[in-house]
């Protein structure tokens, strides 16, 4: 939405329209305007809140609104505070109006189908779990309206296709917002019972908390995954020849940890381990990372230095774990002819192993300038070969499984430049990247 098609601002303009529809008439009679104002303001001042991201939208709320108050008046209490809501692009007034007009009707929505399930009543003199069901149904209409307005305006204004748009979506918001949704029952409940809206508005302090303690997590997770971006991109930068190849190792030793069964924490340690491992080459002269011509035997040596390198720039990150070990013993044989310490067998970390065998099959399925790549089928014969002396067979066959599941994408990895002839490729065989080794494309 930062360069608006005119489509999209119609769309938001029929959406606005429909949402003061909704606002109106206020059934002054039988509306508790003191509700609706405290509601509101404690909406607002949520989001009031949430702009210095302490906590998220406070949902609850506008739902304990929906379970309160007839459904116009339960539409109002988000006005203000989406008008104040969050916004970090442009067009900000349009945001900001397209967010209010979204949450009234969503609002409306759930209050519209709480009172025809005579949800007031039940909120009234509550009767569990009978209670639930009202509250249920305005939950899964507050969640469908919202999810039927986001996925056309990704269709009119960034342009998704239609049948990606809402992929997904329902699912994603449903889980969250159900949990929104029993808090702002527990509000309404206590706000009709004998304690009073003070007693409603204590069930916040707890959400406010885990909200606190949640937004903390996802901000160091934000941060691990910028640590991690500019430690790559440093790398693609100093060595050319393998640029994007630390993304694809990392997604390759994704697919061989899910296919062995690891849980999705140690999942998420094996693609930064795979992403990570080449970091060492921060620490090698670039003239010998770009150098053309075979490497010296002084010069393979100082290659080979890499895994310690990368191993010193990350074993304080202690957030990696057993990534660290990755990243130092990737270039270890199962027969012990590896480096940096000629481990074998058992000995080599299981996180190495794996990405061991993710780095070789991705050097081999990728074109550099030097040499063409293989195809996916040849590469992974070369890997089954050297299983049980190079590459432990439980990591070769889960990653067997995973392609013939998932298919693999092999991708250019040059700057451009096409393959030299066959004759011109004595560089390949320098640095460990020929047919017996390369499944070592490892050394460099």
């Amino acid at each position: 939405m930062d360069a608006v098609p005119a489509q999209a601002r119609g769309y938001v303009a029929g959406v606005v329209l429909a949402a003061l529809v909704c606002l109106h008439p206020l059934p002054a009679a039988r509306t508790p305007w003191w509700a609706v104002l405290i509601l509101a303001v404690l909406y607002a001042g949520s989001e009031l809140v949430a702009r210095s991201r302490l906590i998220g939208t406070c949902y609850p709320v506008l739902l304990a609104g929906a379970f309160l108050l007839p459904p116009p008046a339960a539409a109002l209490v988000a006005l203000p505070g989406a008008l104040l809501s969050p916004v970090a692009q442009r067009p900000v007034v349009l945001r900001r109006v397209w967010r209010a007009a979204q949450l009234t009707l969503a609002v409306w929505a759930a209050a519209r189908v709480h009172g025809e399930c005579g949800g007031p009543d039940a909120v009234l003199a509550p009767d569990f779990p009978y209670a639930l069901v009202p509250a249920g149904a305005a939950v899964l209409a507050f969640c469908l309206v919202l999810t039927l307005l986001d996925g056309g305006i990704l269709v009119l204004a960034d342009r998704v296709p239609l049948r990606r748009a809402w992929r997904g979506l329902f699912p994603r918001s449903l889980a969250p917002i159900a949990v929104h949704g029993l808090a702002g029952l527990m509000m309404a409940v206590l706000w009709r019972s004998r304690y009073g809206p003070v007693a409603a508005l204590l069930v916040l302090l707890p959400m406010c908390v885990a909200w606190w303690a949640f937004a903390q997590y996802h901000r160091e997770r934000a941060a691990h995954q910028a640590t991690i971006r500019a430690l790559v991109q440093a790398v693609d930068i100093k060595d050319g020849y393998t640029r994007g190849h630390s993304e694809r190792v990392g997604r390759a030793s994704m697919m061989i940890a899910r296919e062995l069964g690891m849980d999705d924490e140690r999942v998420e340690t094996l693609r930064f381990a795979g992403i990570l491992h080449d970091v060492g080459k921060l620490g090698v002269p670039t003239r010998l990372l770009r150098k053309d011509g075979p490497l010296t035997p002084e010069e393979r040596r100082v290659i080979e230095l890499h895994p310690e390198y990368g191993h010193e720039m990350v074993r304080g990150i202690r957030f990696l774990g057993e990534a660290r070990a990755a990243v130092l013993h990737h270039h270890e044989r199962l027969d012990g002819s590896g480096y940096p310490y000629g481990l074998a067998g058992d000995r080599i970390p299981e996180s190495a192993r794996v990405v061991a065998v993710a780095d070789a099959f991705d050097a081999m399925t990728s074109t550099r300038s030097y040499r063409r790549a293989r195809p996916v089928d040849a590469a992974l014969e070369e890997l089954r070969r050297c299983a049980g002396a190079q590459f432990d067979p439980r990591m070769v066959g889960a990653l067997v499984r995973a392609l013939g599941r998932h298919g693999w994408r092999p991708a250019v990895t040059s700057d451009g430049a096409p393959p030299p002839p066959a004759e011109d490729r004595a560089g390949a065989a320098g640095r460990g990247e020929g047919a017996r080794d390369s499944v070592g494309e490892g050394a460099r």
